[in-house]
């Protein structure tokens, strides 16, 4: 506890961010932003439960895919298919690797006390992820996105997203300057956060149906309201 810092990577809020993902010009090149040891950069290689609707993973060696589910509202855009994605990285302060047993010991200590089904689902991506460990490099969000966004393929759409990160970067002002070079970059700009972390998305949303939800947002317009880990998605925006 005095040598590490928390760095939660739920691969089940892929669930919330697959209809997003899908609507974009395929293929894309994933960037993710505090991204852990970079399982939410497998969205791909994960299947889904929409309660009417099941997508199925893209199949990466003999390890079974994890299955998230997620209690989405009648108006959510579910794809048939998981998108295409032709590049991936991610970038973080202090990058976890998948292969180390150490990195992924704590990532399963940072799994709530008695969410067996949870923790046993992260152990599945675990796996998935081991057999092609996804690019996380070193760096800071607030002065090394532009430089790793530059080595994305230009024929592919870069899509810049972190879910539950930027509450961390303080102060307000930089997480302002952190939207403004996204754009500058020329990506799709996918946000999962606490409402209070982006006020100005949270004054476009209507009121969240519960406590405790994320927003979610495309190039800072809010689309639905999400359950922290994935577990719900409550589409209001377009479709």
């Amino acid at each position: 506890m005095l040598s590490h810092t928390t760095q939660t990577n739920e691969p089940a809020r892929c669930a919330v961010l697959l209809p997003l993902l899908a609507q974009l010009p395929q293929p894309l090149a994933l960037l993710e932003v505090g991204a852990s040891a970079g399982l939410c950069l497998l969205p791909d290689h994960h299947g889904y439960d929409y309660g009417h609707t099941r997508i199925a993973a893209a199949v990466l060696g003999d390890d079974p895919a994890p299955v998230f589910v997620c209690n989405a509202s009648a108006s959510v855009p579910i794809p048939k298919a998981v998108p295409r994605i032709a590049w991936r990285a991610g970038l973080d302060l202090n990058p976890l690797d998948v292969r180390s047993e150490h990195d992924t010991a704590w990532l399963e200590t940072l799994v709530w006390p008695g969410q067996n089904a949870r923790a046993a689902k992260l152990r599945a991506a675990i796996n998935i992820a081991r057999r092609d460990p996804p690019k996380v490099v070193r760096g800071d969000l607030r002065t090394d996105l532009t430089r790793l966004a530059a080595t994305a393929p230009r024929d592919a759409t870069l899509v810049v997203f972190h879910t539950a990160v930027l509450g961390y970067v303080l102060p307000p002002s930089a997480r302002e300057q952190f939207a403004a070079t996204v754009r500058e970059a020329g990506a799709e700009w996918i946000s999962n956060e606490a409402p209070g972390v982006f006020p100005f998305i949270a004054a476009l949303a209507p009121p969240s149906p519960a406590t405790g939800r994320f927003l979610l947002a495309r190039n800072g317009t809010p689309v639905a309201w999400t359950g922290p880990h994935g577990q719900s998605l409550d589409w209001f925006g377009a479709t």
